[in-house]
C-alpha cells in the first residue's frame, strides 16, 4: 500500500474524472486515490468504478446520498485515510485547476522537507491564476488578505484547496471540531493547524480555471467564509476554538 492518498471530492465531473485518475496513476510516487462522490447524476461514480478495475487496490470510492458540502466530504476522507494507516493525505480538485504534476512537490514538502502542512499557493509568488475573470481573481486575492488581517496567519493563499497533510497533523487538529462545510472549511483547517504551531509551507503553483464541467462556487459559500473568519478569530480569542 502507498503511504499517500489523494482525496478528490466530485459532483458531476464525468468530463474530468477519467483523465484525472489516469494522470494521477501515472505519477512516479505511487499515489493512491480516494474519490468521494455526492450522487452525481452524470455517471461520475460509474466512471470511477471502471478506473478501479484498471488500477486494482489503488483507486477507492465512497458514495454519498447527495450534496453535503466540501468540508464534510474531506472530513469523511480524512477519517477513512487515517483508519487505513496512510502517512500523508492530499486534497485536490477533479477539474485540473490543480495540476497533478504538483502533487509530488506538495508530498515531498511534507515527507522529505518536514512540513506538517504544504499548500499549493496561487499567491505566494505573485498572482498565478489563469483564465479567471478579473473580478474573481480580485475577490480571491483580497479574501486571503482579509483572512491574514483577521486571523494573523502569515499565509498568502488561505483559501487554497490543494493541500498536503501529515497524518499526525490531521490527528492534532481534532476533526470532530471542524465547523464549516463550504469555502470556509479550507480557512478553518489552516487556522487550526496554525494555532497548533505546526510547520506550514506554501508551494507556488499555477491555478488554471476549469475547461470542462461547471464550477461549484456560489455566493452563499463565499459569505460563509467572510463571516466564518470573524467567528474563528472570536472563538480563538475567547478560548473556545
Amino acid at each position: 500500500m502507498s503511504d499517500v492518498v489523494v482525496i478528490i471530492p466530485t459532483y458531476n465531473e464525468i468530463e474530468n474524472i477519467p483523465k484525472m485518475l489516469d494522470t494521477v496513476m501515472e505519477k512516479p510516487d505511487g499515489f493512491d486515490v480516494l474519490v468521494i462522490d455526492d450522487n452525481s447524476p452524470d455517471g461520475t461514480a460509474a466512471a470511477v468504478r471502471r478506473a478501479m478495475e484498471r488500477y486494482p487496490g489503488r483507486i477507492h470510492l465512497l458514495e454519498r446520498k447527495g450534496k453535503l458540502g466540501l468540508g464534510t466530504a474531506y472530513i469523511l476522507g480524512f477519517r477513512w485515510a487515517l483508519e487505513r494507516g496512510y502517512g500523508f493525505v492530499i486534497e485536490m480538485d477533479a477539474d485540473f485547476s490543480h495540476n497533478p504534476d504538483d502533487l509530488t512537490r506538495l508530498y515531498h514538502a511534507c515527507k522529505e522537507e518536514g512540513a506538517d502542512m504544504s499548500i499549493g499557493s496561487r499567491y505566494v509568488s505573485g498572482v498565478n491564476v489563469v483564465n479567471w475573470p478579473m473580478g474573481r481573481v480580485l475577490m480571491s486575492y483580497y479574501a486571503s488578505a482579509y483572512v491574514r488581517l483577521v486571523t494573523g496567519m502569515p499565509l498568502r493563499d488561505s483559501t487554497a484547496g490543494f493541500v498536503c497533510y501529515r497524518a499526525e497533523t490531521l490527528r492534532a487538529v481534532d476533526l470532530g471540531r471542524i465547523q464549516f462545510k463550504g469555502y470556509a472549511f479550507q480557512i478553518e483547517m489552516k487556522f487550526r493547524v496554525f494555532r497548533k504551531k505546526l510547520k506550514i509551507v506554501e508551494i507556488p503553483i499555477v491555478f488554471v480555471n476549469r475547461v470542462l464541467g461547471t464550477s461549484k462556487m456560489n455566493g452563499s459559500i463565499f459569505g460563509e467564509a467572510v463571516f466564518g473568519v470573524i467567528k474563528l478569530r472570536w472563538k480563538a480569542l475567547t478560548g473556545k476554538l
